[in-house]
């Protein structure tokens, strides 16, 4: 261990000649960890929020959504479309024609996203684990069904319990309007309520609405071959035995997907997950970097005690520094000692402050004792905690390196004054 380390682990420990020296160190280390604490704990909750509503987007989102570049549809007969869906990692594929048409049940009417969908979307999704009401069915053999979102379903003042029919709407899309005949311009189909599900995103549980892909190919006027998207379901498994890695499943889906766009060209739009809902995804790491960005300004506060601990010290340290320079050592050996002594209090307070947020998020993870409320409109009844490793690191470099430019910053103020000092002793 250098010296002027040691000499600065001995000065954190031992008894200062006026006890307020020891209280202001106390306060610097104590505040820096309740700032690393803080750090750790409203991170990980972001990362819990993050994570529970990505859990909710695949309930309902493909792991791969195929579209046009241009336009709204696209055929399945064209070359790259059935390349890529004779991939060998690709195990199902769902045919998906939405528009958006206008929906009404009795005296009740609203816009809507139509989603026809076929016998293949209950496998790639699971539908039915977000089912709030109902069963999922958009055709049962003799009548055609729909399921909508819980909020959509609300709106028009309709359960899966009632027998009435749902009348949807849409305008001609190969025709021109009939200013003489205006309701003549519009195609229109019906269908028996089944279901509603809640996604608990009002993108999907206000404005959507399944039906079958005919009824919705009828209602918009596509062809069996034209469809405005497809949904795969990959199998993971098989691709890492093709490969003959073992790999993870974040590199085997971004190296299945990059083939994908390959066979498809630039014509085509191949997303995943996270880039079907990647303006949701990009706000949540804006939000997260600016809360972030707003604790280290705190934490920026929190460092100037170090500065003013450093000053009380070097002045209680006087008859020290006279010992030290006469035993021979250089200005430049005392100031880096006190130096290590504010990055010691610095660190020792986040060692701290980041096990005491550690402990924090591990009794709320497993015991929930902050409750997001008593009633029961909230998904969840406690505030969800993911502590990433990445964070935490994060934090404690954020927080280490603060303690060291308000320590660098104190001993490079004080440096004429010390030097004073010496050369007057």
């Amino acid at each position: 261990m250098k010296l002027e380390l040691h000499i600065a682990w001995r000065y954190l420990f031992s008894k200062k000649g006026h006890n307020a020296i020891n209280i202001v160190s106390g306060v610097s280390a104590a505040a820096v960890g309740v700032v690393a604490a803080a750090m750790v704990c409203v991170l990980s909750v972001m990362n819990g929020f993050g994570a529970l509503v990505e859990q909710m987007f695949s309930e309902f989102d493909p792991e791969i959504r195929i579209t046009a570049a241009e336009g709204k549809s696209f055929r399945l007969d064209t070359l790259p479309v059935q390349q890529a869906l004779a991939l060998p990692f690709v195990q199902a594929a769902s045919e998906v024609v939405e528009e958006t048409a206008l929906v009404r049940y009795k005296d009740h009417q609203q816009p809507a996203r139509v989603m026809g969908v076929d016998t293949v979307f209950q496998q790639i999704t699971h539908i039915d684990s977000i089912l709030t009401d109902g069963y999922f069915s958009v055709y049962d053999g003799a009548f055609d069904r729909c399921v909508m979102g819980r909020g959509l379903a609300a709106q028009i003042g309709i359960n899966a319990h009632f027998v009435g029919a749902v009348h949807l709407y849409a305008p001609k899309r190969l025709e021109r309007v009939n200013m003489l005949r205006p309701d003549d311009s519009f195609l229109h189909e019906t269908a028996f309520m089944a279901g509603t599900f809640a996604v608990n995103q009002t993108t999907y549980d206000d404005q959507l609405l399944l039906v079958s892909l005919p009824l919705a190919r009828r209602l918009f006027q596509y062809d069996t071959l034209t469809v405005t998207a497809l949904e795969l379901q990959l199998n993971h498994k098989s691709y890492s035995k093709e490969v003959r890695s073992p790999g993870t499943t974040t590199t085997s889906m971004h190296r299945m997907k990059t083939q994908l766009r390959d066979c498809l060209g630039d014509g085509y739009i191949v997303a995943d997950r996270y880039e079907q809902q990647a303006d949701f995804f990009r706000i949540l790491k804006i939000e997260k970097l600016l809360t972030a960005l707003l604790l280290a300004f705190i934490l920026l506060i929190a460092c100037f005690n170090v500065i003013g601990s450093l000053s009380m010290l070097i002045i209680d340290k006087q008859e020290d520094i006279r010992i030290l320079r006469h035993l021979g050592a250089t200005n430049k050996t005392i100031r880096r000692t006190f130096l290590y002594e504010g990055w010691l209090i610095t660190t020792l307070g986040a060692f701290i402050g980041l096990l005491i947020g550690l402990v924090l998020c591990l009794l709320q993870q497993h015991y929930g004792l902050l409750k997001l409320g008593s009633g029961t409109d909230y998904v969840i009844s406690a505030y969800p905690v993911l502590v990433q490793a990445g964070d935490v690191l994060a934090v404690a470099a954020v927080v280490l390196l603060m303690g060291f430019l308000a320590a660098y910053y104190a001993t490079r103020t004080l440096r004429t004054k010390e030097e004073d000092l010496l050369i007057h002793n």
